[in-house]
């Protein structure tokens, strides 16, 4: 027997038997993930990666007298390299029986890679974290036109590496082209930790400040969602005022030919006045009406919307919501609400649109989060539909970072918007050029109709079980012993499957650049200072807002 020598192949399995180890490296350390190149007498060879090892005592004694040793590895076929030299995936392809094996060399495993080498597809921001060498691009068409989910426990990562991809959009350019002028990406960013705008200082940010969402722009559920409470014992008389008062208002407003007026209806993208609508629920409130005896009698409503009144009172006086409710976007424009989206602001037009979702009061996000995702949704459709003549297209990415907070697996009232506007673009938003990124720390809390849309993943490092299982089902059987290193990875490693992909691979992402403010708080260099007063009053000014 040779030093070396395979001793059984299975459909999805190489077992090989190593007497001295030092015979099969070759140069290259040999370790579980290592990749072995299988040949055969044809000088085709399969690439296969150890999924584990295993050593066996036998009964023959070796010349120093200790019993021989066998090193048994199995490992698992991923593809062959033809004579060519190019890579096919699957285990065909070789003659029996194998003639030898050693570790594949830095060079043969960047064939598995290099897919995509010299086509415009490619697109590439990480590296084989078992070898750094090794550039593991991916096919950036099939990467962002299909739905991405990034997936880690707390501090694996995941910001950074949404960041750096996100970086390595907005720098791609034609040949040729200036390397300061924007490239047509657009990727808009749901931000609910305030971490991305120190990794683009130039993005165009959206704060709670500056923000302008139209309450008047929000959809019958949007709208009832806000201002009903549903187990309310008048919650069908509060639906039915609010439904009336908002259609009036809305073709009182209306400036176009008045025969389409009647036309408008209680979900037209139309402009109201939310003070004339509370009024409306005040006088239906108080309404009296002329009863039989020439008296007046209490009217149908009278006293009934008592409740109704005093909540959206008190939602059209909070100051909180004043980027929904206020003043200020009465007078905005559909069109200057979807530039502020787009990233084309007449005065900057920007590659990243940040929305920081820090600001704004929980109670409102599944709905601010609904009615953002609808218009993206909707400008990508009409984009779509009037620009049949061959036109550049503006393809979207659309950000979700920890989406589970806001599209849970969950039937509650209160996230059934936000749910219905997303899952609209995961099933639909391909054919429009809008694709979505699902970042989350629990995949297994997300909505599984978003979640089962995505086609590509970037598994990073998770410790719990429920959300292992979870990635575990996406992967064939013949790969899934790959997820066993999920819950050992280190920050910044991921597991990458999906279309895009040449093979599922345990990668390494390059470092974002600048980086999000994503660190944690070093607790023991804080704690070793001396006491540090803390300033109190400007603190209590911004929670007081």
């Amino acid at each position: 027997m040779s030093g070396v020598e395979v001793v059984g192949v299975y459909p999805s399995k190489i077992k090989i038997a190593v007497k001295e180890i030092a015979d099969l490296q070759a140069g290259e350390p040999v370790e579980v993930g290592s990749y072995l190149r299988v040949y055969d007498s044809n000088e085709s060879s399969i690439i296969a990666v150890i999924e584990n090892y295993s050593i066996e005592m036998r009964g023959s004694v070796a010349e120093d007298g200790e019993r021989e040793r066998v090193y048994l590895i199995e490992a698992v076929p991923l593809g062959f390299i033809g004579a060519d030299g190019t890579f096919q995936r699957g285990g065909g392809g070789i003659a029996i029986p194998p003639k030898d094996v050693m570790v594949a060399s830095n060079g043969e495993i960047q064939k598995i890679y290099d897919a995509f080498d010299g086509d415009t597809r490619r697109f590439h921001f990480a590296q084989l974290a078992q070898d750094e060498r090794v550039a593991v691009p991916v096919d950036g068409d099939k990467f962002f036109n299909r739905h991405i989910a990034i997936v880690g426990s707390t501090g694996s990562g995941k910001s950074h590496a949404m960041a750096r991809i996100i970086q390595s959009a907005t720098q791609i350019r034609e040949p040729g082209v200036d390397d300061y002028s924007l490239n047509n990406s657009h990727v808009v960013i749901f931000d609910i930790h305030a971490e991305y705008l120190a990794a683009f200082p130039d993005a165009n940010f959206l704060s709670v400040e500056s923000l302008i969402l139209p309450y008047w722009l929000l959809n019958s559920e949007e709208l009832q969602s806000l201002f009903i409470e549903s187990v309310e014992e008048q919650s069908h008389n509060q639906v039915a005022t609010l439904k009336k008062g908002i259609t009036n208002n809305r073709r009182k407003f209306y400036t176009g030919p008045d025969e389409k007026r009647e036309l408008i209806h209680y979900d037209s993208p139309l402009f109201f006045d939310i003070g004339e609508v509370i009024s409306y629920v005040r006088e239906k409130n108080e309404e009296m009406v002329p009863g039989t005896s020439g008296r007046d009698v209490n009217g149908p409503l009278k006293g009934k919307l008592e409740n109704f009144l005093t909540r959206l009172e008190n939602k059209y006086t909070d100051k909180r919501l004043d980027f929904l409710l206020g003043d200020r976007v009465k007078g905005v424009t559909l069109e200057e609400v979807l530039r502020q989206f787009t990233g084309y602001r007449k005065e900057k037009s920007s590659n990243v649109t940040i929305i920081d979702l820090s600001g704004v009061p929980f109670e409102v996000l599944s709905i601010s989060v609904s009615l953002i995702s609808r218009l993206l949704f909707d400008y990508a459709f009409y984009y779509k539909k009037t620009h049949k003549d061959g036109k550049a297209e503006t393809p979207l990415l659309v950000v979700y970072e920890e989406a589970h907070k806001y599209v849970p697996r969950s039937d509650l009232s209160r996230f059934s918007a936000s749910r219905v506007a997303i899952e609209r673009i995961a099933k639909e938003g391909r054919k429009y050029g809008i694709t979505a990124a699902i970042v989350s720390q629990r995949p297994a809390e997300i909505s599984e109709t978003i979640f089962s849309q995505c086609s590509n993943f970037l598994a990073m490092r998770l410790t719990n079980p429920e959300d292992q299982r979870y990635v575990r089902r996406l992967i064939p059987d013949s790969l899934g012993p790959l997820t066993d290193s999920l819950p050992m990875l280190s920050s910044g490693e991921a597991l990458l499957l999906g279309d895009a992909a040449v093979m599922p691979s345990v990668i390494k992402l390059d470092e974002a650049s600048p980086a999000p403010s994503s660190s944690d708080v070093c607790y023991m260099q804080e704690w070793i200072r001396p006491w540090h007063d803390v300033l109190f009053e400007p603190l209590l000014n911004d929670w007081e807002k």
